[in-house]
């Protein structure tokens, strides 16, 4: 992660190197997706889903045909991130495209992102006009976790903007983001029924258990308006129904898992969007990413002797 972050530093500052950069991904993203990849074995059928879409989304499982399409391209120049099949900047375009179709991306709305580390989504939604909150652990905790050595921790406003100097320019960022540490298994009373629209980027899975991540879900709707919309992703398991990864540092969500979460916030009045699990039918959806990953293509991985996937949900309070 952090020689990712460096290098992308480095193009950055050279503009032949970015055009550079931009045409090898152009490139290689056609030759991946057109590459026959060993099919590997061990990916559950989920039953009869239609391919999943970024123009309609719903609460569905990362593939690659949305990566190729003209939507995800549209998010990715914004993003000032050329596409790849890395499920990490396809929960960034899920996430826009979501809040986007749902028109929470305009000026006045209110946004409050948990367990944002260094990720550009803030600057997106401050250069759509939007107010936002944007969370991370407070630094002491984070650095016990981890999280600061590998680049993947925010504990001010400064650092934040880093990953979004080409996204929007400085003064205005200041002036439409804050940052405020939050631990996300003790979310505050004061940010309760405050805001538009919420977030989270793969975090959920890291905060202890399954129930943990549950329980987060949960009370982080209690931080939407009426009418406001959350966008979550985190972990699937994509090779069992019935055993998973439940550790401290990180746990994989089970079909069952995700299933009962949505039952138990229907009863409690909130509106999911339909459960979509095909998990992609291109050759490069077949492909297991394994140790020492690679940048693309990183759509399923082996983690801890399962597959895995990104999975977003999206509620709406009602």
């Amino acid at each position: 992660m952090q020689s990712l972050f460096q290098l992308r530093k480095l193009v950055g500052r050279l503009p032949w190197a970015l055009v550079t950069y931009k045409y090898y991904w152009k490139v290689r993203i056609a030759l991946e997706y057109r590459f026959i990849f060993s099919n590997k074995q061990g990916i559950i059928d989920f039953g009869e889903y239609p391919e999943p879409n970024l123009e309609n989304p719903t609460s569905q499982l990362c593939t690659s045909k949305q990566i190729v399409s003209k939507t995800y391209k549209y998010w990715c120049d914004i993003l000032h991130s050329p596409a790849r099949f890395s499920r990490k900047q396809w929960e960034f375009v899920f996430i826009l495209q979501t809040l986007f179709s749902a028109g929470k991306l305009r000026m006045g709305m209110h946004g409050l992102g948990f367990g944002c580390g260094r990720e550009p989504l803030p600057g997106v939604f401050a250069k759509f006009g939007c107010n936002v909150t944007a969370s991370d652990l407070e630094p002491n905790t984070a650095h016990m976790l981890g999280w600061v050595e590998s680049m993947q921790h925010a504990a001010s406003l400064d650092q934040l903007y880093s990953s979004s100097h080409r996204i929007i320019p400085k003064s205005i960022f200041f002036e439409r983001v804050q940052f405020r540490p939050v631990n996300m298994n003790e979310i505050p009373e004061a940010l309760f029924e405050q805001y538009d629209f919420i977030w989270s980027a793969c975090a959920l899975e890291h905060l202890g258990s399954l129930e943990h991540g549950i329980k987060f879900i949960k009370n982080s709707l209690k931080c939407l308006k009426s009418g406001g919309v959350a966008v979550h992703t985190t972990e699937f398991n994509l090779s069992s129904r019935e055993s998973t990864l439940e550790t401290l540092g990180c746990s994989i969500y089970r079909e069952r898992d995700i299933l009962q979460l949505i039952n138990e916030l229907e009863f409690d009045g909130y509106n999911v969007k339909p459960l979509n699990l095909n998990s992609g039918d291109s050759s490069v959806d077949s492909h297991i990413d394994t140790p020492p990953y690679g940048l693309s293509p990183h759509l399923k991985l082996e983690l801890s002797n399962y597959i895995v996937t990104s999975i977003g949900l999206i509620i709406t309070k009602k």
